[in-house]
C-alpha cells in the first residue's frame, strides 16, 4: 500500500478508463496477485460439483463407501483450501482498494496545493470536497474489478470446458447467456452513468455553496440576504435530491438485474439439464455437477453486472478527478531578481505604496477595497505592482511567498497539537526566514548572535499576538489537541492564534488582513502594542478599522473606490479627512456597543 511520504507517480489525465487503469499500473504485483488469487479461489469453488458428481456416480450409485469417503475428504480439502486462498484474496483486493484510494487522495491534495489560491477562483474547492467524500472511495471500488473480475472470466471457461463433455447443448446456453446478460445489462447501465454524471456535477456545485455560505454568513446577515440565499439553497437542495432519486432509481434497476437475471439463467440450465437426466442423456452425478457448476456461475454472472455498475460509477468518479487534474495552475515566468534589500510594494492601480520598516495601516470605505489591494500586493490575482522596481509577476513565485506573506484573517487551521498548529509540524524557522525554509534576506545584525532555540521564537510570537492565556488555559498548554479549523477555540483565540502563526514565520514583508477584528478593545490594545513591538524594524501592512490598531501605525493610508484618498498618522487623517473621520468613528461606536 502507497506509504504516506512516498511520491503517488504522474497520473494518466487522458480519461477515467486510464485514471483507473493508471491505478491498476501503480501496483502490478498486488494486482497480478489478486487476479491469480481471484482466478484460483473461484475455479476451485467449480471443482467441488466435479468431486460431488464423481461421489455419486462412482462411490454412491455403485455403493462404493470407500470411494464415497474418499471423494468426501477430498471436497473436504478442497474447501478448507479454498477458505484460506479466499481470505488471502480478499486481503490482498482491500490493499489494492486501498492503495487507489489513497493514492487518488494524494494526487488530489497534491495538484490542490499547487494550484493554491487560483483554486476558490476556478470553482475547484466543491469539486475537491466531493471527490474527498464519495468519489475516492466509488474509485476505489471499481478496483474490485481486478481480482474478482478477471476471476469471474477465467472460471466462466472452465465451467464451460468441464460443461462440453456432458453436453455440447448445455455448453452452448452457457457460452451465450453471458452476451445476452450483457445486452440486457447495458442500456440501464449506460442511462446510469449518464445521470450519475450529472448528479456528481450538481453536488459539486452545492457543496461549493455551502463553503461560500459558511464563509459568508456574517456578511450575509449584515447585509440582510441570509434568508434570500438560505431559499436558493433550499431549492438547490431540493432539486438534487430529486435528481438523486432519479439514480436511485436507475441503480435499482441494475441491481436488481443483477440479481433477477443469474436466477432465471440458473433455473434455464438447470431446466435442461434436468430433461437431459430424464431422457437418459446424461448421470444422475453429471445432473448433479451440472447444477453445481451454474450455481458457481451464479456468483461471477451476478458480478459481471454489478462489475458493469461498479465500472460505470467508477468512470464518472475518475472523470471528475481527471477534470481537476487537467486544471493548470497559473505559469509563473518570473525570471527577475528579487530586491536585494528591504524594498517598498507599490500598487499603481491603488497607489499604495509599502514602504520597509514601516507599520502602515490601510483603511477602506468599501467592505472589499482593502483585501483587493492586498491580493495584488501578495501576488495572488495578476496585477503591475511592483517591488523595488521591479514587476511583482516577474520574481519567481517562490521568491515571492518566501518574503511576502499574507496573513487572512479566516485562514484555515488544520487539526493537531497547539505546537504543530502554530509552526505546521516544523521546526520554528528563524528570523528572517520568512515562510519557506530559504531566506533571501541579507543577514542583519541581530542574526550574528546566536538565536534562541525554536520555543523561544515560539513564546514571543505567542507573547506579540497576546494568546499566552490561550496556552495557559488549554489542559495540555501547547501539547493540546485542537479541532479542525479551532473549532474548539473562540472566534477571538481563533484569530490571535493566526496572527501568533504569521507573526512566528517572521516575514521580510506581513501583510495582514483584519488581524484583530474579533478581540476585545483590552485584548486589541494590548496586541497593538506589542505588534508594533514585535514588527519593529520591518515591513507590515495591516488593514483595519480599529482606532486602536490605527493609532499605533506609523502611517494610515485612505481608500475611496479603491484609489489613496490620503495619507497620514491617525490624528492628521482624523482631524483632516471627514470621511475617515466619519468611517473610523462609526467603527469605534460599533466596538464600544459591543
Amino acid at each position: 500500500m502507497i506509504d504516506a511520504y512516498e511520491d503517488p507517480g504522474t497520473p494518466d489525465a487522458r480519461g477515467g478508463w486510464y485514471y483507473l487503469w493508471w491505478l491498476v499500473r501503480r501496483q502490478p504485483g498486488r494486482s497480478l496477485a489478486g487476479a491469480l488469487l481471484g482466478s484460483t479461489w473461484l475455479t476451485l469453488m467449480a471443482g467441488t460439483p466435479y468431486m460431488m458428481a464423481r461421489a455419486v456416480d462412482d462411490g454412491l450409485v455403485p455403493g462404493d463407501t470407500a470411494v464415497l469417503a474418499g471423494w468426501t475428504a477430498a471436497i473436504f480439502v478442497l474447501g478448507a483450501v479454498n477458505s484460506w486462498i479466499s481470505i488471502m484474496r480478499h486481503r490482498t483486493m482491500t490493499r489494492v482498494r486501498m492503495d487507489a484510494y489513497f493514492r487518488t487522495i494524494k494526487v488530489v491534495v497534491g495538484h490542490a496545493v499547487r494550484l493554491g489560491a487560483e483554486l476558490p477562483r476556478r470553482g475547484g474547492v466543491g469539486e475537491v470536497v466531493t471527490i474527498g467524500v464519495g468519489d475516492v472511495h466509488t474509485i476505489a471500488q471499481a478496483l474490485t474489478v481486478v481480482g474478482p473480475g478477471v476471476g469471474a472470466v477465467v472460471v466462466y471457461g472452465v465451467v464451460a470446458g468441464l460443461l462440453l463433455p456432458i453436453s455440447p447443448l448445455l455448453t452452448g446456453v452457457v457460452l451465450l447467456g453471458m452476451p445476452v446478460l450483457a445486452l440486457l445489462a447495458g442500456p440501464p447501465a449506460r442511462r446510469l452513468q449518464a445521470r450519475e454524471t450529472q448528479y456528481r456535477e450538481r453536488q459539486s456545485v452545492l457543496t461549493a455553496r455551502i463553503g461560500d455560505l459558511a464563509g459568508g454568513l456574517r456578511v450575509l446577515n449584515g447585509l440582510g440576504g441570509k434568508g434570500l440565499f438560505a431559499d436558493a439553497f433550499r431549492r438547490d437542495s431540493q432539486h438534487l435530491r430529486a435528481q438523486g432519486y432519479r439514480v436511485g432509481a436507475i441503480a435499482s434497476w441494475v441491481q436488481a438485474l443483477g440479481v433477477g437475471l443469474p436466477t432465471v439463467y440458473l433455473a434455464v440450465v438447470t431446466w435442461l439439464a434436468a430433461r437431459s437426466a430424464a431422457q437418459g442423456d446424461i448421470t444422475v452425478g453429471q445432473l448433479v455437477s451440472v447444477y453445481g457448476y451454474v450455481a458457481v456461475l451464479v456468483g461471477p454472472v451476478a458480478f459481471f453486472v454489478d462489475m458493469g455498475y461498479e465500472l460505470s460509477r467508477g468512470v464518472v468518479a475518475a472523470r471528475r478527478v481527471v477534470r481537476l487534474l487537467r486544471t493548470p495552475p497559473e505559469p509563473d515566468t518570473g525570471t527577475a531578481h528579487p530586491p536585494a534589500e528591504p524594498a517598498a510594494l507599490h500598487d499603481p492601480e491603488s497607489g499604495v505604496r509599502v514602504r520597509p520598516g514601516r507599520l502602515q495601516a490601510l483603511v477602506g470605505a468599501g467592505p472589499t477595497e482593502t483585501t483587493t489591494v492586498v491580493d495584488r500586493l501578495g501576488r495572488y490575482v495578476a496585477s503591475d505592482v511592483t517591488w523595488g522596481g521591479v514587476r511583482l509577476d516577474a520574481v519567481p513565485l517562490p521568491e515571492v511567498r518566501a518574503r511576502i506573506l499574507v496573513a487572512d484573517n479566516d485562514a484555515d487551521l488544520f487539526e493537531g497539537p497547539l505546537t504543530d498548529v502554530l509552526t505546521g509540524g516544523a521546526n520554528t524557522p528563524k528570523r528572517g526566514a520568512g515562510n519557506c525554509a530559504t531566506s533571501h534576506e541579507p543577514p542583519s545584525p541581530a542574526d550574528a548572535h546566536p538565536t534562541p532555540p525554536p520555543d523561544a521564537h515560539l513564546t514571543q510570537a505567542l507573547h506579540a499576538a497576546a494568546a499566552g492565556d490561550i496556552v495557559q488555559g488549554l489542559p495540555a498548554g501547547l501539547d493540546s489537541l485542537i479541532d479542525a479549523n479551532a473549532r474548539n477555540l473562540s472566534g477571538g483565540q481563533r484569530q490571535r492564534v493566526r496572527l501568533a502563526r504569521a507573526l512566528l514565520t517572521d516575514p521580510e514583508i506581513l501583510l495582514a488582513v483584519e488581524p484583530t477584528s474579533a478581540l476585545d478593545a483590552h485584548t486589541e490594545a494590548l496586541t497593538a502594542e506589542r505588534l508594533r513591538t514585535a514588527r519593529a524594524g520591518r515591513t507590515t501592512l495591516l488593514t483595519t478599522t480599529s482606532p486602536l490598531m490605527l493609532a499605533r501605525a506609523d502611517e494610515v493610508i485612505y481608500l475611496v473606490d479603491g484609489k489613496v484618498a490620503a495619507t497620514g498618522t491617525h490624528e492628521e487623517l482624523l482631524a483632516d479627512t471627514p470621511g475617515y473621520r466619519a468611517l473610523v468613528t462609526r467603527d469605534a461606536e460599533e466596538e464600544i456597543a459591543r
